[in-house]
């Protein structure tokens, strides 16, 4: 049974750092895409970064370039979002998600049937 389990949010104040992490069971096989997507309330959920199983390579929402950093340990199964300079704005529920295939932008939550339980991301001003 494919699962998927977020782990690391909480309450931060603006400028601060939160490392996210997702556990995914060993059910993958190789050639998946996994992402980070969020929700804020009244707001539809969105793509934030996504990364390719094999070779690892990333996209990311504009919003998050150049302060949210996505990577993975094949070896532990695990999905990281580091999240730095963050800002009130990235206040939301997070989520990882997984789909078999190739990765492309941008990451439609539609085209990913698998997702963890969230974790929120509350960061204060």
């Amino acid at each position: 049974q494919v699962r998927l389990v977020e782990s690391g949010g909480g309450s931060v104040q603006a400028g601060g750092s939160l490392r996210l992490s997702c556990e995914r069971s060993k059910d993958f096989y190789a050639g998946f895409c996994m992402g980070w997507f969020r929700q804020a309330p009244g707001e539809e959920r969105e793509g934030v970064a996504i990364i390719y199983s094999s070779g690892g390579s990333t996209s990311y929402a504009d919003s998050v370039k150049g302060r949210f950093t996505i990577s993975q340990d094949n070896a532990k199964n695990t999905l990281y979002l580091q999240m730095d300079s963050l800002k009130p704005d990235d206040t939301a529920m997070y989520f990882c998600a997984a789909r078999y295939g190739g990765c492309s932008w941008p990451a439609l939550p539609i085209r990913f049937p698998y997702w963890g339980q969230g974790t929120q991301v509350t960061v204060s001003s």
